[in-house]
């Protein structure tokens, strides 16, 4: 009997070895879900572009985990990221799409930002983001012209909105009344629709695709650009174009910063280096895939990638000259943002 309980426990040992390469060759992600967490609420350009992704990108990762998207506005999409890198697992199945003010914050050096923006794992962008001012159809200002005349009560809930109006009043000599009240880009409509406010500023894409009707109608009247010409706008001036002197411009060319990093996603710094590339090529797969762009193409959105180490290269070599830096906390202490 001793020698049939030896042969027996030596058979299971045998098999023990061969069964584990099954178990050691298991992907990382297989049977797990990837969060994608937004610094805003339910609606707008950051959820609209993060759920969009959801749907498609984990066929491209071995494994196929499934994809939640998760809300969380506040701070001025501070609370996002330093739950991204402070809070959440930090294994790589919690990646985040940037408030896209956040470097300008961390460049003008204003509090609240934990982490540092330029060490983040950077999976790609999806698209820039040079959002458009847009105002009612009964709002005097028609043109952005017109508001170095006339007031324009402007809703400017976010960092990137604040900075932005402040610095063209500072550096251009516009008149835009901020309020600052607004949660959201669909309160911020309801408001002005309603005549609480009279303008407010969305991506191009966002604009096209929610409120189509409006440009149909010619409800709104497109003002200014806050980054670089959207396709087909080649016409509407930048915020750039408006500055008094060579030096304002360059000014402005800080706040207009942001919308090169426009809808983009990062991930903690902590995260290994092994799973950083594969959110990294699953991101660079996702952006060509067939249904992917079929499904932006039908829902009207803007796909503009940067490859993740695109990003990184980005962030590590982008600097501007301390004297401009410093007229840019001038127009920050105005905001109210210092």
């Amino acid at each position: 009997m001793i020698a049939l309980r030896s042969i027996a426990l030596c058979g299971l040992f045998v098999i023990a070895p061969a069964l584990a390469p099954s178990y050691a060759n298991e992907p990382f992600y297989g049977g797990r879900t990837i969060a994608i967490v937004v610094p805003s609420g339910a609606s707008g350009g950051y959820d609209t572009y993060a759920r969009l992704l959801a749907r498609h990108m984990g066929k491209h990762i071995p494994g196929k985990p499934h994809f939640v998207v998760q809300n969380m506005p506040g701070g001025a999409g501070v609370r996002a990221a330093d739950y991204l890198t402070g809070v959440a697992a930090q294994d790589g199945t919690a990646i985040g799409m940037l408030e896209q003010a956040l470097y300008l914050r961390q460049v003008l050096d204003l509090p609240g930002l934990r982490g540092d923006v330029r060490k983040y794992n950077w999976i790609g962008r999806l698209v820039s983001n040079s959002a458009v001012l847009y105002a009612w159809h009964t709002a005097k200002v028609r043109r952005i012209e017109d508001a170095f005349d006339s007031e324009l009560i402007v809703s400017a809930s976010g960092t990137a909105p604040r900075l932005n109006w402040t610095a063209l009043n500072m550096l251009a000599g516009t008149k835009l009344r901020m309020i600052t009240g607004y949660e959201g880009p669909s309160a911020a409509k309801i408001a002005m629709e309603r005549g609480e406010v009279e303008a407010t500023a969305q991506p191009w894409p966002v604009i096209r695709r929610e409120n189509a009707e409006w440009l149909r109608d010619k409800k709104i009247n497109l003002l200014v650009q806050t980054g670089d010409h959207n396709p087909g706008l080649e016409h509407l001036p930048r915020m750039t174009d408006l500055a008094k002197t060579e030096e304002n411009r360059k000014v402005l060319e800080i706040f207009a910063a942001p919308a090169h990093i426009g809808r983009s996603l990062f991930t903690s710094p902590n995260v290994p280096a092994d799973r950083v590339d594969v959110l990294r090529r699953a991101f660079d797969l996702t952006v060509k895939d067939d249904e992917f762009v079929a499904e932006t193409s039908k829902i009207g959105l803007d796909i503009e990638a940067l490859t993740g180490r695109e990003l990184q290269n980005y962030f590590a070599t982008v600097s501007f000259a301390p004297s401009l830096v410093a007229r840019a906390r001038e127009v920050a202490e105005r905001a109210g943002l210092k």
